[in-house]
């Protein structure tokens, strides 16, 4: 052991900028892969792609839309979707959450497609920037197979929770990955402090992700409640796999959301083999209860919702164009010379529009609006 230590010594001092040579799996693949983020992120593009193509907003909305040379990648107005996106009617049929279609009709589906959806443009290139920045460098560490399960699970598990805290109004979840990702950053920091050379730099690039996206989640249609859920999960299943970083290649002199210094190297490779089994098994352990008590709760049609009053609050911002209140809207259509008069039964608002021929999913976008 000890010729062993010397020799990689001796290997590491002629030059400041020598790497540590880069390692290889067992299947002789290098570790500097990152094939399962990149395939997540080209999922969730396509899908925005064929949501603003079912969304057709030229003519589903009669042209009345935002940058109008889009055609039929138009987007809505903003005061119906400040995200630059689609409309609520398009966000249910491509798999939205929604409390009366989750829990009264049963729609569990949409367990699957809600982390895949983005409320519009800007949550879209927000969220996959994050998770190209923040997920390349941990499966360079650590490998496509336990990144690509620890976004998966949490992806799930940002699901479930969000479900527990629905409203009659579309959720998206893709953003509970992603902080799936930030909680492995910060399990991999905690468990591993001591042989990091830039801790700074790690955590104001995790606090910093963290706030930008957790800030975007008040706007509509975006759903903290996974980001939370993604987040908790992520620590967990990153306690369970992450205590032995599959190091790479490493430069001392260079900095990175994930560095080691030379010493350290040597150090975790000689710690590799005694890593914390007690922690890893009660992190398995509350993971498992985590998963299972809110798959319970999901299926039981719990709304914590009813139990805590200010809980909406952690989703939503009140604002002129919508507001964070579960109410129903209902409104009196009447249609006269080619047009459409809709008037809010709450609130009294009405708007004549220059149409008739509207789909009900669309008339109930428009009482939204309205309301």
């Amino acid at each position: 052991m000890a010729e062993s230590l010397e020799r990689i010594d001796v290997k590491l001092s002629p030059a400041p900028d020598q790497r540590i040579p880069l390692m290889k799996s067992r299947r002789g693949r290098r570790r500097g892969d990152t094939w399962v983020v990149s395939v997540f992120v080209i999922i969730q593009i396509g899908v925005f792609i064929a949501t603003m193509l079912v969304n057709d907003c030229w003519t589903n909305s009669h042209g009345d839309c935002l940058i109008q040379t889009l055609g039929r990648f138009s987007f809505q107005p903003l005061p119906e979707n400040p995200l630059l996106g689609p409309s609520q009617s398009k966000l249910d049929e491509m798999g939205a959450l929604r409390w009366s279609l989750l829990i009264e009709q049963h729609q569990t589906w949409r367990l699957l497609t809600f982390p895949f959806l983005h409320g519009g443009l800007f949550h879209l290139l927000l969220n996959l920037c994050s998770v190209v920045y923040v997920g390349v460098r941990l499966e360079r560490e650590f490998g496509p197979i336990r990144i690509g399960t620890i976004y998966a699970l949490s992806a799930f598990v940002g699901a479930l929770v969000a479900s527990l805290f629905l409203q009659n109004t579309p959720a998206v979840g893709a953003s509970g990955a992603l902080y799936g990702l930030l909680g492995t950053l910060l399990s991999e920091l905690v468990w591993n402090w001591k042989f990091h050379t830039n801790k700074i730099s790690a955590i104001a690039t995790l606090v910093f992700v963290f706030l930008c996206n957790f800030v975007l989640g008040f706007l509509p249609y975006v759903d903290n409640f996974a980001s939370i859920g993604g987040f908790m999960s992520g620590f967990l299943l990153g306690s369970v796999f992450l205590l032995s970083p599959q190091l790479q290649s490493v430069a001392p002199n260079k900095g990175g959301l994930i560095e080691y210094g030379v010493k350290s190297y040597i150090k975790l490779k000689l710690k590799q083999k005694l890593d914390r089994p007690v922690l890893r098994i009660v992190s398995l352990i509350l993971f498992g209860l985590l998963l299972a008590g809110c798959l319970v709760a999901v299926l039981h049609g719990i709304n914590i919702n009813s139990y805590c009053t200010w809980c909406p609050y952690v989703d939503c911002i009140p604002f002129t164009s919508w507001h964070c209140k579960d109410t129903e809207a209902s409104c009196e259509t009447m249609v006269s010379n080619a047009q459409l008069t809709m008037t809010c039964i709450g609130n009294g608002n009405f708007r004549v529009f220059p149409f008739t021929n509207i789909s009900r999913a669309r008339m109930n976008d428009l009482c939204n609006l309205i309301c």
